[in-house]
């Protein structure tokens, strides 16, 4: 017989919570290890003086906590605690086995580097199951997502991204690509002008063409949109919407400073032009790095996206459009029904149930922790052929090379099994800056990265050398 007597914490609480807890806390401690059997309800309740129908209320408590499984006639068994996102063997674990080192290595995907998740997924769902609130995800919702889903991400948006909204102004929607093709479908018409930065996220490019949007880049410079060339851009063209990506621009990696968000609020509201601020990528900018979201600056014309996808589980497919309160609600409602009817629920469930028990905060802060290994190892090994990123935790890094040396570079890469994003995927204006986008967290560990960045830096070294050899 398993022999475990648990320190029962005195406190005002039921004595049944506080026997649930302290089985939590020892399966979370490792006294009680996953698949090891507990005494019997009758046997504990004898052993620690308690009403047989304490213990039993308890364990009841911890199967709806997520933390046994009882089987009739063979008895109740942990099911362990949630791991620890932290730990190195769950933070080079990656979501497929390490790639053999003559396989091709793609560094095009721009996703969060991959931990350990499935097992947090699988209590969360075990979790909502035990205290029937997976009804939703086998539903029809309403169309801008479930309120308590939108609630968390509320609070989510406060916590971590410096913005404070109302749940009934925010969008759930199926990932940033989803929330980009709604918005710029419902806030435009065929053959409408949309700016964007000289370079763009590659998404929005597709977006647009498919909605038969013109692009017009404006000019950069290294904080991002050049403020004079907005100015001058908007008058000629007298575009209504301007998409900008302020921190961790993709593909370049810049970020706006808190003078350079106001110098394009101030312009856009002279111009009275609407902001469509996509901040997928503020997750990887620590405090400090951070300036107010341009939507803080000017609450009354900014569309603020946030992809929980890039910044804690591309599998949750969940990003949030926070609306200006006043705009009017119709055409994105149109929009949502038109491409989807409604999101799906249950990435929003299990996102919402993290955002409670602090998972959600811990896998994130996983994620940008091994983002600033993935970043200290391009720098060692890429040098000064890489840009300086405006965040410490930056997911991709940027490689200004010339038009015809990217592409040579990129050739090379390819040959040597690492596969690159062409450079031509994000530019949409002649002076758009010309280089290579280098996704860190594609690679599946950090030893493949390591290849990778190897082969890439001998790539380039080698395009170097022709290219001066070449000059007389």
């Amino acid at each position: 017989m398993t022999r475990w007597r648990p320190e029962i914490p005195s406190d005002a609480a039921p004595l049944y919570l506080r026997l649930a807890d302290a089985m939590e806390r020892d399966i979370g401690a490792g006294t009680l290890p996953a698949g090891m059997r507990l005494p019997p309800q009758r046997d504990l309740a004898h052993q620690l003086g308690l009403s047989i129908g304490t213990v039993t209320r308890a364990y009841a408590e911890a199967e709806r906590r997520g933390l046994l499984d009882a089987h009739v006639g063979r008895g109740s068994f942990v099911r362990g605690s949630l791991p620890d996102l932290t730990a190195p063997s769950v933070l080079f674990h990656a979501a497929h086995p390490a790639a053999d080192p003559e396989t091709v290595i793609d560094l095009r995907c721009n996703t969060p580097p991959a931990i350990a998740l499935s097992r947090s997924v699988e209590l969360a769902v075990t979790r909502l199951a035990a205290t029937a609130q997976l009804e939703p995800s086998v539903q029809y919702i309403q169309g801008t997502g479930l309120r308590l889903v939108r609630e968390a991400g509320a609070a989510w948006l406060a916590r971590r991204h410096g913005l404070a909204c109302d749940p009934d102004d925010l969008i759930q929607c199926n990932g940033g690509q989803h929330a980009i093709g709604l918005v710029l479908s419902s806030l435009c018409r065929p053959g409408d002008t949309v700016l964007c930065e000289s370079s763009t996220f590659h998404g929005a490019k597709v977006a647009a063409e498919h909605l038969g949007l013109t692009l017009r880049g404006v000019t950069m410079d290294e904080e991002g949109l050049d403020p004079a060339a907005l100015d001058r851009t908007l008058a000629e063209t007298r575009a209504r919407l301007l998409f900008t990506l302020p921190t961790l621009h993709n593909p370049t990696t810049r970020s706006m400073s808190l003078a350079r968000r106001e110098a394009i609020v101030r312009i856009a509201r002279r111009h009275d032009v609407t902001i469509f601020e996509d901040d997928a990528y503020c997750a990887y900018a620590g405090p400090g790095e951070r300036p107010p979201p341009i939507a803080a600056l000017a609450p009354e014309r900014t569309l603020y996206l946030a992809s929980i996808s890039k910044g804690v589980c591309p599998g949750l497919r969940l990003a949030f459009v926070a609306l200006p309160p006043a705009m009017p609600r119709e055409r994105l409602m149109r929009g949502i029904r038109a491409f989807g009817y409604c999101p799906p629920a249950l990435g929003g469930l299990i996102f919402a149930h993290w955002v409670a028990e602090g998972t959600a905060d811990a896998v994130a802060d996983a994620v940008q922790a091994e983002a600033a290994h993935r970043l200290e190892m391009a720098r060692r090994i890429l040098g000064c052929a890489m840009d300086q990123p405006g965040a410490r935790h930056a997911p991709h890094v940027w490689l200004p090379l010339a038009p015809l040396q990217a592409e040579r570079v990129m050739g090379r890469a390819a040959r040597a099994g690492v596969e690159l994003t062409p450079p031509e995927a994000s530019i949409v204006s002649r002076d758009a800056a010309s280089g290579l986008r280098v996704c860190l967290g594609a690679a599946g560990d950090r030893a493949t990265l390591e290849r990778a960045l190897t082969v890439l830096h001998g790539v380039i070294r080698s395009s170097d050398a022709v290219r001066t050899d070449s000059v007389v």
